[in-house]
């Protein structure tokens, strides 16, 4: 495939000195198709996830859809290292790869293959009903994508976020209550959560949030961190509370998670700047300073022009 978009994803820090090629939230064009491939044609609009490959669909996890933990799964950063998004070609395996609906821009689908997977395949993951009251933690690039789908599914959204600063952001993003954590530490007032979405890479004091959990809430862990998860033991066997992990959507909820995005209008909140050093070094220096709402997406001039978008 030509690629036209990546998102600026999170990215190790050994990664970005290792000998590999950057970006794994990617889409584009589909150039070239190999003589077995089916579901694929020139021209088609594609991306890819997280993972690139698996053991063939004969494994227990991949027969129940989750090849992301397959033990032969080819995940970004330990596979596939000499290509990735922030590049101009990219091949894969047809079964690793999505159709990108037409109501959907490809500028706003390359932050879902990696975001909007790890959010909607954690609610997927919980089984959250419709009518559940369901937490948030954290107005970010995760943040942002988990109310909208959560309001869509029609659940009541509690974001929970340090300031006022996003309430009117996420008022309209479809959050039903917003609590700013610095202004009520105490979280007075707050009625009790069923689930909880922990969108912030930093720990929240577990203690102050403890009380609005739901007896038998389910606490689901989603952003990316290297330090230990810490939380009071025996609220977890006395309120029998669930701390869930959840890794990126296998292909099957990825694919529904693309659908589900075009067709209920949930969008990303990007800014583009352009695939080029300059761009990758003006986005890397306002991430370093958190000056972003919420997702970088680069911009290929080349291959958009040939695609004419």
């Amino acid at each position: 495939m030509r690629l036209t978009h990546s998102h600026i994803p999170f990215l190790r820090r050994h990664m970005l000195s290792q000998d590999m090629v950057l970006g794994h939230e990617g889409v584009g064009i589909v150039s070239r198709v190999g003589p077995l491939v089916k579901n694929f044609k020139v021209g088609d609009r594609v991306g890819w996830g997280y993972n690139h490959g698996n053991c063939g669909n004969i494994c227990k996890f991949c027969l129940k859809g989750k090849d992301t933990l397959c033990s032969q799964n080819r995940m970004y950063g330990n596979e596939d290292l000499d290509q990735a998004s922030f590049g101009d070609r990219f091949v894969i395996d047809a079964e690793f790869a999505h159709h990108i609906p037409d109501g959907l821009e490809l500028r706003d689908a390359a932050p879902l293959m990696c975001g909007g997977a790890t959010v909607y395949g954690a609610i997927k993951a919980a089984q959250i009903p419709s009518h559940a009251r369901v937490g948030v933690l954290g107005v970010g690039g995760l943040g942002h994508l988990a109310i909208q789908y959560l309001a869509k599914m029609g659940c009541d959204v509690v974001v929970f976020s340090g300031t006022d600063s996003k309430k009117d952001e996420a008022t309209k993003l479809g959050a039903t209550d917003f609590v700013a954590m610095k202004t009520n530490p105490t979280l007075e007032g707050v009625e009790p959560v069923q689930y909880l979405l922990v969108t912030t890479s930093a720990q929240p004091n577990w203690k102050t949030l403890i009380p609005v959990l739901e007896k038998e809430a389910t606490i689901l862990p989603l952003s990316v961190a290297f330090n230990n998860f810490t939380f009071p033991y025996m609220p977890i066997i006395g309120m029998e509370l669930k701390i869930q992990g959840s890794l990126v959507a296998g292909r099957g909820v990825h694919k529904e998670m693309i659908e589900v995005t075009a067709k209920d209008g949930v969008r990303p909140m990007i800014e583009e700047l352009p695939m080029t050093l300059d761009g990758l070094k003006t986005a890397f220096d306002r991430l370093k300073k958190g000056d972003v709402r919420y997702r970088f997406v680069l911009r290929n001039e080349k291959n958009c022009e040939k695609a004419g978008i």
